[in-house]
């Protein structure tokens, strides 16, 4: 197997729930390696969340893969000076305690940067490092709602929505590791040093939403909930089929839309002309949706996939998991991967994010137990002897 991509970075994760950990994660996927630091007593907060099947936490277990987990009071004096020594020789550190508490460890980036000037530390916070949220508690649900995300999702009469997963926390943590990325190329390739990374977790939502803040700034526009119709084009809903399963269709592009009304048997509306653009279609939402539903509630799901596919147009079945896992797409692409557990067995679970010809990312392991690699970690990488290790353990330091 060729050397990873990112074989030789050393990340120290001291970060949780969920954004820093899943950044961390995507890094070492691809090479990185990884150090996970845990409180001595409460461990990853990851460990509880979720379903658990023999004791195994599934969430730590896919959160945690890749990753060598020590054990670290960093609140004590004794913690702050091993990971000094632990970070002498890193390259990252990714952390999300609240603004101020690294520096009232004696852990400042400052004092880091003495340490190891080449250190990347990217700080992960619900709403940055200054301002007058910035010592707020936060989690990524707190940025879905402040975003205004939450405010445009769901239906017009029904209340503000929040997603049932972490979305603000998933999105951060693709948004931290570009960071950290962004950062060693800087580093590595235009001769530069370390610095400080400072994500809001609120800030890649903004993002993400596309135009909303530009519309307010220019047109006065506050886009409100629609549920499942886009406000920029139509006929985009979900429909029933007749089998009583649910597809959704788009028709972002023009001749998108014109084949699917030709498919449907209304040709007509074409000729329209609110029809050539996407807000005129949306602006006629009830009718298009009318024509588009009625066609696909006297079919099957089977046959309505194949017709859209004949035509060229775009529709998709509304799946839950188990139809992810039966579908031949997501199979070809081994989109879930198996991987082996020391207890579980084998384990389906995401595989790594995008494929890579030359440089290929990989799942080495699942998560491991709180402090199982301490003695290969602090014994290896450090150099503590037995007594002192020993001695660490018997005052809760590790």
């Amino acid at each position: 197997m060729p050397p990873a991509a990112l074989s030789g970075v050393t990340v120290v994760d001291a970060a949780t729930l969920f954004a820093g950990p899943l950044a961390a994660t995507i890094l070492g996927d691809y090479g990185a390696d990884v150090i996970k630091i845990e409180h001595p007593a409460k461990g990853d907060p990851s460990r509880g969340h979720g379903p658990s099947r023999d004791g195994v936490p599934l969430w730590w277990t896919m959160l945690g893969r890749n990753k060598q987990t020590v054990t670290l009071d960093l609140g004590r004096a004794e913690g702050a000076e091993l990971a000094k020594r632990l970070l002498a020789d890193a390259d990252v550190l990714i952390e999300n305690f609240r603004p101020g508490t690294l520096e009232r460890w004696g852990l400042s980036p400052e004092v880091l940067h003495e340490v190891n000037p080449r250190l990347i530390v990217a700080r992960v916070t619900a709403f940055g490092q200054h301002g007058p949220y910035a010592h707020r508690p936060g989690f990524g649900t707190l940025a879905e709602a402040m975003s205004g995300f939450a405010a445009i999702t769901g239906a017009p009469d029904g209340p503000p929505t929040l997603p049932p997963f972490g979305l603000a926390d998933g999105i951060s943590a693709l948004t931290c590791a570009q960071a950290v990325m962004t950062a060693l190329y800087h580093r590595d390739a235009r001769g530069g040093t370390g610095q400080v990374v400072d994500l809001a977790i609120v800030e890649p939502m903004l993002t993400v939403l596309g135009m909303q803040a530009m519309a307010y700034d220019q047109l006065g526009l506050v886009q409100q909930r629609t549920g499942n119709r886009s406000v920029n084009n139509s006929p985009r809903n979900t429909y029933r089929t007749r089998d009583d399963r649910w597809v959704a269709v788009s028709t972002s592009a023009q001749a998108i839309a014109e084949r699917v009304m030709r498919l449907v048997g209304h040709p007509e509306v074409i000729a329209e002309p609110w029809f050539a653009t996407g807000a005129g279609r949306a602006a006629h939402a009830d009718e298009l949706d009318a024509h588009v539903g009625a066609w696909i509630a006297q079919r099957d799901l089977v046959e309505v996939a194949q017709a859209f596919d004949e035509a060229q147009a775009a529709v998709a079945p509304i799946y839950d998991i188990t139809d992810v896992f039966a579908d031949p797409q997501f199979a070809a692409l081994d989109s879930i991967t198996t991987v082996d557990d020391p207890v579980l067995g084998p384990l389906r679970m995401p595989n790594v994010l995008y494929r890579m010809s030359q440089t290929p990312g990989r799942i080495g392991w699942t998560g491991r137990p709180r402090g199982a690699d301490n003695d290969t970690v602090y014994r290896d990488r450090l150099g503590l002897t037995p007594d002192e290790l020993a001695a660490l353990r018997d005052t809760g330091v590790i």
